[in-house]
């Protein structure tokens, strides 16, 4: 079997990958994640899953590499990780009451393949008040969380729906599309 290769840090990406129970190693891709001048958000998405994966891939030839990114989408501008409390207060104060379409990508490349997929989440948040927000960046933190949001944390109190056709995408990964590109590059998560 090719060695599997998750090319993110990412805790929350690893902790999903798991779930699959296939061995992998997580390798940081050192990609820059900058968005190219009028870049729509799942066109960032997309791009920067394929360069992880291709960036890892090109490290450790005859791999198969997963490369993921995530791009919450406000009325087409792209709302990336806050890093800071400022910069995600000014984000949940701008969500809230809104639908936020969360863009994630996942792509695999593997001698001979190099795929890519992409979930829509919609996340209708409900109408927050400062107090709130203040709440609920103090318990969950969530500064390295695009749209500065934890869904499988306490997050899941600020919204009022999630609609999506892969359940784990909110979180960083889409495991239905992650298990349909490893088939494809020849890993089956059930043999």
């Amino acid at each position: 079997m090719p060695a599997l290769i998750l090319a993110s840090t990412s805790p929350y990406r690893r902790e999903l990958l798991a779930r699959l129970r296939l061995p992998f190693e997580a390798v940081a891709s050192q990609v820059d994640e900058t968005a190219l001048p009028g870049e729509a958000p799942a066109a960032l998405a997309e791009r920067l899953a394929l360069t992880k994966a291709r960036a890892v891939a090109a490290q450790r030839p005859g791999a198969v590499v997963i490369g993921s990114d995530q791009v919450a989408d406000l009325d087409g501008e792209a709302i990336g990780k806050p890093g800071t409390h400022e910069v995600a207060t000014a984000q949940l104060r701008r969500m809230s009451g809104r639908e936020v379409v969360f863009q994630t990508a996942v792509a695999v490349v593997a001698p001979g393949l190099a795929a890519i997929e992409r979930a829509e989440v919609r996340v209708r948040f409900r109408e927050l008040s400062d107090a709130a927000i203040e709440a609920y960046l103090k318990a969950d933190r969530p500064y390295d969380c695009a749209g500065s949001a934890k869904v499988e944390s306490l997050g899941i109190a600020l919204l009022e729906a999630v609609v999506s056709d892969d359940p784990t995408a909110l979180i960083g990964l889409p495991l239905i599309r992650t298990c349909a590109l490893l088939r494809r590059a020849g890993l089956e998560p059930l043999a």
